[in-house]
């Protein structure tokens, strides 16, 4: 179904099914920064929705995981939504920023995707892999390699891991870490690479259709990488994030996530 045809069918649906707190006395504008796919989507889906309770929600696109923390701190949004929880607790602890998860959404499996091969059972000794090189991401990436059976990793490894700590290639696997957002451009000169489900989206790409290999759905990384409304500390109790956050978990906007992602996004609540 067309994508923007499903998203205006599913808002007039949740504008008549949605029963929530009373409209705030005066209009409030809200802005919120997200990655354009799907976070940017999700949340022009309930525009409407909270228009109609007196928010007037401005949603700021990015295309990168660091400046819309950095524009949270310094005040210039009221609220991101991007990225899951480990990765901000590292963003927060490397950057002394004061950024806390309001509630979780959504949840992006993370996949393999071929590149210059079609599947792993093709790739040769000395083949050419992609990873995200932030601290979460990278370490993600790694436990789904080691999961395919690709490479070892040390024992109770956490999510600081990096290629350093490898303990076993029998491919001799090159592994190269760059920026998650150019993975997607830079996959034909890789033989494969380790994609997050936003950019996979945002280039085109399905875990559930085209990934070679992704992220089990009842996984520890399931909710563990579950992506968040995230606000500045003491920003917790804001009326107009709440209704935000309260609309973030209806179950129209459940249903919206299912068919339009066909099993790229899937709902946490």
């Amino acid at each position: 179904m067309n994508r923007k045809l499903l998203s205006l069918g599913l808002a007039l649906a949740l504008a008549l099914a949605l029963s929530i707190a009373p409209a705030l006395a005066d209009n409030v504008k809200l802005t919120v920064g997200a990655t354009p796919v799907p976070h940017a989507e999700i949340l022009n889906f309930v525009v409407p929705l909270l228009a109609e309770q007196g928010i007037d929600l401005v949603v700021t696109e990015f295309t990168d995981y660091v400046l819309p923390n950095l524009a949270l701190e310094s005040g210039d949004l009221d609220a991101n939504y991007f990225q899951h929880r480990p990765y901000l607790d590292d963003f927060n602890a490397n950057n002394g920023t004061h950024l806390v998860p309001l509630t979780d959404v959504h949840y992006e499996p993370m996949g393999i995707y071929p590149g210059k091969v079609n599947s792993l059972d093709e790739l040769a000794d000395g083949a050419e892999v992609a990873v995200p090189n932030d601290t979460t991401n990278e370490a993600r990436a790694l436990l789904l390699l080691e999961a395919e059976g690709l490479i070892k990793l040390p024992e109770d490894v956490g999510l600081t891991v990096t290629v350093k700590d490898i303990v076993e290639n029998p491919k001799g696997l090159k592994i190269t870490e760059l920026e998650a957002a150019q993975i997607p451009r830079a996959l034909p000169d890789f033989d494969i690479a380790v994609i997050n489900g936003n950019y996979a989206l945002d280039a085109g790409l399905n875990a559930a259709a085209d990934a070679l290999a992704s992220e089990a759905k009842d996984s520890l990384a399931a909710d563990t990488f579950a992506n968040a409304l995230v606000v500045k500390e003491g920003s917790e109790t804001n009326e107009a994030i709440l209704k935000l956050a309260e609309i973030l978990h209806h179950e129209e906007l459940r249903r919206f996530i299912e068919e339009t992602y066909e099993g790229a996004v899937v709902p946490k609540f």
